[in-house]
């Protein structure tokens, strides 16, 4: 079973469900720099949209240098990597980068 949400839409939400699908999905990590605490909450908001796709999350506040840093590791199509790391980057005060894993060298899930 691969995930594969299907969207839709009640008062201004958008909520995930699994189903099974034949779409194909990458591994990859999310890089995300958070330099103004303001955008926390819609940056939460977005991963929370995303929340089926994410396989684990870690966060390190760095005080020395007045930054946060998380890495998010995700399992989806490329298309939504793609649209989550885009709409994170536009939060102000907030970069993402996306380094996706070689597909050959990983197994395909059961």
């Amino acid at each position: 079973m691969s995930k594969s949400p299907s969207a839709s839409a009640a008062e201004g939400f958008t909520f995930w469900k699994k189903e099974e699908s034949s779409v194909e999905t990458r591994v990859a990590v999310l890089a995300i720099i958070v330099r103004d605490t303001a955008s926390v909450p819609a940056l939460n908001e977005l991963l929370h949209q995303y929340a089926p796709y994410i396989i684990g999350r870690m966060g390190v506040p760095y005080h020395a240098r007045g930054v946060n840093i998380i890495s998010v590791a995700v399992d989806a199509p490329a298309d939504a990597i793609s649209a989550l790391s885009g709409k994170i980057g536009r939060l102000a005060g907030i970069t993402a980068k996306t380094v996706y894993a070689p597909e050959d060298a990983l197994q395909q899930g059961k």
